[in-house]
């Protein structure tokens, strides 16, 4: 049996080829204005970490965090603002564990009784000192430091590019018509999967049929609310770019998690005017060259709860592509 416990020096920096992939979460609440952390007891290793677990063929590392967490502990919760990634050696190599905060709103969780046959809920000092890996006090820090920044509770905004489109040369209808070609079908059904990590239920989209096709599985699988906008389109945008900037600014008004998406031709505006609401810092992680993103890739963007609407963290993903 391999197991996937530490077996080296948690302070050596480990580079070169990931042997394992892994994605998890921590789950926090705030109960008395205080902030708590989930710890989990795992019978296997007899030890207390974060709910994790490896990449299973076919999906990204957002949806592995999200199946893993519900299986383990029965959380269906959409991820919050990234936390830094662990390294460590396993038997098999170097093993790679990426984290979200997950906010945890009064749901009952329900370990699964084989790899997790206990969970506690503790301030993040007294987490700290339970910790069976030396190494998962790193996202715990980030963590604790961003609540103390007002960072922890957020909102997702996110940047989509539609799927992949037939071909221009090929189209001789009007430019609106133009639909997916049938990768970009298959690119439309991985987007779905995908933005199911977020859940955002407001969908705001160019008409044109090509990013309506794209959101349309999506938004009848969790449905979603599409709001259709001709300042989005390319023709419009090419006339007007200050109407689509004011469409990305309008989005940060009702502070509901939210996906955008629209053509290449229109993301350098959309992106600088979401440049607007965060540091330096994360700006520079911005794509800021042509194509910006690829067919159905996507930005997601947290940005803070209240009043100063602030971008704090900034993440860049494709759908799986078979």
């Amino acid at each position: 049996m391999v197991s996937d416990a530490p077996v080296t020096d948690q302070a050596e920096v480990l580079d070169g080829p990931v042997a394992v992939i892994a994605a998890g979460a921590i789950p926090w609440r705030i109960v008395k204005d205080r902030l708590e952390v989930l710890l989990i007891h795992r019978p296997r290793y007899d030890d207390w970490s974060w709910p994790k677990g490896k990449l299973d063929p076919g999906e990204t590392i957002p949806e592995c965090a999200v199946r893993e967490i519900d299986e383990e502990i029965g959380l269906r919760a959409p991820l919050g603002i990234p936390l830094p990634e662990i390294r460590y050696r396993v038997a098999s190599g170097v093993k790679v564990v990426h984290y979200w905060a997950v906010r945890v709103d009064g749901t009952l969780l329900r370990p699964d009784g084989k790899e997790v046959d206990a969970v506690k809920w503790c301030t993040p000092e007294r987490a700290a000192e339970m910790l069976s890996n030396p190494s998962d006090v790193v996202p715990l820090e980030h963590l604790a430091a961003a609540y103390d920044r007002r960072e922890l509770g957020t909102w997702p905004l996110i940047i989509l590019r539609h799927a992949k489109a037939k071909p221009r040369s090929s189209w001789t209808k009007a430019e609106g018509e133009r639909p997916l070609a049938a990768t970009g079908i298959r690119q439309a059904q991985a987007v779905k999967r995908l933005l199911q990590v977020w859940r955002p239920l407001r969908v705001v989209t160019s008409p044109w049929v090509r990013c309506m096709a794209t959101v349309a599985p999506y938004a009848k699988a969790v449905d979603a609310k599409i709001k259709q906008v001709e300042a989005l389109t390319e023709h419009r945008h090419a006339r007007n770019p200050k109407k689509t900037a004011a469409i990305v600014e309008s989005l940060f008004d009702k502070q509901r998690p939210v996906v955008l998406c629209t053509h290449r031709p229109a993301l350098p505006t959309v992106l600088k005017q979401l440049g607007e609401h965060m540091p330096p810092r994360l700006r520079a992680l911005l794509p800021g060259s042509d194509p910006y993103l690829a067919p159905g890739e996507m930005i997601i963007c947290h940005v803070t709860l209240g009043k100063k609407e602030r971008i704090v963290s900034v993440e860049q993903f494709k759908p799986f592509d078979d």
